[in-house]
């Protein structure tokens, strides 16, 4: 039998009800009381303590700082891809224009709709 077990039946015999004597009944809540004057507090780790801080920060009818930071932290990463993104995009269309200036190519090739078609696939590639 192991620890688990035998603390189920101490457990389930203690939540038994059972008539006991006036004077075991007071001896025994005595014993109870005395006990618990002596028990140590546990220490609190810092974490569990920070928690009972930020949790009372939570507010807004329900909505804690436990919802709020992740989606704040989500929304700033999906900013930054988005910016980065766009910064990507802009630089090789200023790659290309870049190119196109400096390539001695007549104005009538920069017309021609092939050669824009040509430039698109470039870009895609």
């Amino acid at each position: 039998m192991n620890e688990s077990q035998f603390g189920n039946k101490i457990r389930h015999l203690l939540n038994q009800p059972r008539e006991l004597g006036g004077g075991v009944e007071k001896r025994l809540r005595a014993a109870r009381e005395l006990a618990l004057q002596h028990q140590r507090p546990e220490p609190a780790p810092a974490l569990a303590w920070a928690d009972n801080v930020v949790g009372g920060l939570g507010g807004w009818g329900g909505v804690s700082l436990r919802v709020i930071a992740p989606l704040l932290v989500l929304a700033a990463s999906v900013a930054a891809v988005y910016t980065w993104q766009q910064k990507q995009q802009l630089a090789e269309v200023e790659e290309i224009d870049a190119l196109l200036l400096t390539d001695d190519l007549p104005i009538d090739a920069l017309l021609d709709r092939n050669f824009q078609n040509w430039l698109k696939r470039r870009v895609e590639q």
